[in-house]
């Protein structure tokens, strides 16, 4: 594997400066919307509804309670956790292909998403779920997607990186021809409308209840691809001279892929399909503390929770009385980054060239 020459800081320095840092971007991004509520309001709902402070008791309820606690802190919630999971499987993803530009988009698991969503809105499949239908279609859409991903790479022999990233664009491609089709068919303004907008990613239906399924989750998937950082900077080493070293990459890459899907499910299923994050920070990160994944993961998944934070308050932000869906922000700010990242420096995902 390469080994960076260039000397970088510590990953535990950069961890405590993006762990206050993330700290400081819930407790600023809360105080922002379009309703007009002062600072020291913001804090004291929160301070009433955290502590139970008795001289904040007269925040407990009314409209500005609701618009603070039931509406923008669960949304920061679920930013950040969407944030922090896109980034991570991301990371997971360019390692278990070891490809540069794989994310969940190329590898076929967000177009599973997309038509699983359109299954619902066009056709009503699903409609047991009640109002989470569209999201738990598209969470089953998304891990059908993976499952299939794995299933065709492993045709005729043993998965490896190129037949993994080869069934993941044959799978985005079905996936999304598909949906469209559902969406020529239906002859459905309205139907059409919502699926591209749920298609552009929104934080606008974030509830506590969503919030309080994602963030375990998120955390959990994490701390389990953390733990396996040298199985990842294996994987960057190649098939053969993993191989040779007696360690067999095609049964974990399956099992990361898997773990990955599921997060990047979940994630689709609270805030729709966002591009970029999961393609965009892991290189940014690479940058800063190189390619080892001990840090690259932790320091992704802060980096990933507090880029969608400030994504999403750019939406609310930008036009007054309204809101922009979060995937026009971070394609319209990620996509320059990523060209500016090629174009100054040429590098792939940390293993030899």
């Amino acid at each position: 594997m390469k080994v960076d020459s260039i000397k970088r800081p510590s990953g535990s320095i950069i961890c405590i400066i993006l762990v206050l840092g993330l700290v400081f971007s819930v407790l600023a991004s809360i105080t922002f919307g379009n309703a007009d509520i002062s600072v020291e309001e913001v804090y004291k709902v929160i301070g009433y509804e955290i502590f139970k402070i008795d001289s904040m008791k007269s925040y407990s309820e009314g409209a500005v309670h609701d618009v603070v606690w039931l509406i923008r802190f669960p949304r920061v919630i679920v930013a950040l956790s969407v944030g922090m999971g896109l980034a991570v499987c991301g990371a997971v993803m360019q390692a278990v292909v070891d490809n540069p530009l794989a994310d969940p988009y190329i590898l076929g698991v967000s177009s599973g998403g997309y038509l699983g969503a359109a299954l619902s809105i066009i056709l009503g499949i699903g409609s047991a779920f009640g109002a989470n239908a569209t999201g738990i279609m598209a969470f089953i859409g998304a891990m059908v997607a993976s499952f299939s991903v794995l299933y065709i790479s492993r045709i005729g022999g043993k998965s490896n990186s190129i037949k993994l990233i080869l069934s993941g664009v044959a799978i985005n491609a079905v996936c999304s021809a598909f949906a469209n089709f559902l969406i020529y068919i239906a002859q459905d303004k309205g139907a059409a409308a919502e699926i591209s907008y749920w298609s552009m990613g929104s934080f606008a239906s974030a509830d506590w209840e969503k919030a309080f399924i994602i963030l375990p989750v998120i955390i959990i998937v994490t701390i389990i691809i953390w733990t396996q950082y040298r199985s990842l900077n294996m994987m960057l080493m190649g098939d053969d001279t993993a191989i040779t070293l007696g360690t067999e990459l095609s049964k974990k890459r399956a099992i990361y892929m898997i773990i990955a899907s599921f997060a990047v499910g979940f994630s689709v299923y609270a805030a729709g399909m966002i591009g970029f994050v999961g393609l965009v920070i892991p290189h940014a990160v690479r940058l800063v503390c190189g390619t080892n994944y001990r840090n690259l993961i932790p320091v992704s998944a802060l980096s990933g929770a507090i880029s969608l934070i400030w994504a999403d308050v750019l939406c609310r932000i930008i036009l007054e009385n309204s809101e922009i869906p979060i995937g026009i922000i971070i394609s319209l700010v990620g996509a320059p980054c990523f060209i500016y990242l090629m174009v100054k420096k040429s590098y792939a995902t940390g293993g030899a060239r």
